[in-house]
């Protein structure tokens, strides 16, 4: 179904709407025309040739956004002796992020920015989506992650006499990284991820910082000249308090968030990618037995648990994501990290609805056309059997029953009846 239906517009009446921002409003009638929300209010006059569906109370609410998105991992580490990226050739992980990405928007993704991804891949299979090639999420493709000589990605052999591998540019010194961040866009990256600590799942030390400062800072300019969002694995108070103070985008992890590093990031609006779903899933798969140190993720994560309810009161601007595609820790296990936030780190279930669609439309700059259900936004949108307002399970455990994307019905169907 379109958004205009046969010849007028789409009207989702008798429909709960979370809009994003508020609490579920009952009683809403939702008019889709172009495309776009053209109103929302309890009471729509109805035009010739529009097409009514009747919700029956089933809520409508902002398509979602994943925000830390590996679009061609696939089963990432079960072929250990192969360089980091270079497991599969480019043609195969073109189709594993084309598979991939409709599986985020199957799950209600319709926004999904990347935080890395082999061969510069990303940016053609945004361009098959754009051009109906195949289904897919709104996309803001990534490159290959950039690292310093040595760093645990850098991980070829050097006596293999090779490049670095798919997923992983090695740049050194500002000119270095200058370039690497130029040509990164240049193949079409829309946000660039560095590498600047280890932690969090690499083999490098959490304190150890591999950029120097004027590298760090040259990355940062060269993309934000260009126009580009730049993101970084950031682990270490140091590290995170040098990236802020410079003006990285997007902090990945920040694992060692304490109240100078929230008065920082409120200063500087730059948003957190906290991630906790991946140590927290290998944690419970292996214990003991994990090879980094079960010990220091579970206080890890106890210190993130403790920390991310008052980065929320002071204002710091969360979003979701997390490196699905790794081995064991497949894509389209989403909703667990929804469930994660609410049943560990005490956010409620509305607050993690607006990390989910506000902060992610605000964090790719498209927060005036997307991320809230309210009139003149492009109708990318949920329908849902509940309230996840109430009980995040509606979206944790379940498939929504309708996926709009600008208007258009691109998974699932719209209900036939209450």
């Amino acid at each position: 179904m379109t958004a205009t239906g046969a010849t007028g517009r789409l009207l989702l009446t008798n429909a709960t709407v979370l809009d994003g921002v508020h609490g579920p409003a009952a009683g809403r009638t939702v008019a889709v025309e172009d495309g776009r929300i053209a109103e929302v209010g309890p009471e729509v006059a109805v035009r010739a040739g529009d097409t009514a569906v009747d919700l029956g109370g089933r809520t409508v609410m902002p398509g979602m956004w994943t925000c830390h998105f590996h679009a061609t991992y696939h089963e990432l580490g079960s072929k250990p002796n192969v360089p980091y990226g270079n497991d599969f050739p480019p043609a195969y992980q073109a189709l594993v992020a084309a598979r991939n990405l409709r599986t985020a928007l199957e799950h209600g993704y319709t926004g999904v920015v990347g935080a890395g991804g082999a061969n510069e891949v990303e940016p053609g299979v945004k361009r098959a989506i754009e051009d109906g090639l195949v289904p897919g999420p709104r996309f803001w493709p990534s490159g290959r992650e950039l690292s310093t000589t040595g760093h645990a990605n850098d991980a070829v052999p050097w006596h293999w006499h090779m490049p670095a591998p798919g997923a992983v540019r090695v740049c050194d010194g500002a000119d270095g990284f200058r370039l690497g961040v130029r040509e990164e866009i240049k193949r079409g990256a829309e946000v660039v991820k560095l590498f600047v600590t280890g932690g969090h799942g690499t083999l490098a030390p959490k304190d150890r910082i591999e950029m120097t400062r004027d590298e760090l800072a040259a990355a940062i300019e060269a993309a934000h000249a260009r126009g580009a969002l730049i993101r970084a694995h950031l682990v270490n108070k140091p590290a995170i308090m040098m990236a802020l103070e410079l003006g990285i985008d997007i902090v990945d992890h920040c694992d060692e968030m304490d109240d100078e590093v929230i008065a920082a990031l409120v200063e500087t609006g730059a948003f957190v990618v906290p991630s906790l779903h991946f140590p927290k899933h290998f944690l419970e798969l292996m214990g003991d037995g994990l090879g980094f140190g079960a010990d220091a993720v579970r206080a890890d994560l106890a210190h993130m648990y403790d920390t991310i309810p008052k980065a929320q009161a002071a204002g710091v601007r969360f979003v979701l994501g997390d490196d699905y595609g790794a081995i064991g820790f497949a894509h389209g296990l989403y909703g667990r990290e929804l469930r994660l936030y609410t049943e560990h780190a005490g956010i409620t279930p509305l607050e993690v609805i607006g990390w989910a669609t506000r902060n992610g439309a605000e964090l790719a700059r498209r927060g005036g056309d997307l991320g809230t259900v309210e009139a003149g936004k492009l109708a990318d949108l949920l329908v849902v059997d509940g309230d996840p307002s109430a009980d995040i399970g509606v979206l944790a455990d379940a498939a929504p029953l309708a996926v709009l994307k600008g208007g258009e019905v691109v998974h699932g169907a719209l209900p036939t009846a209450p």
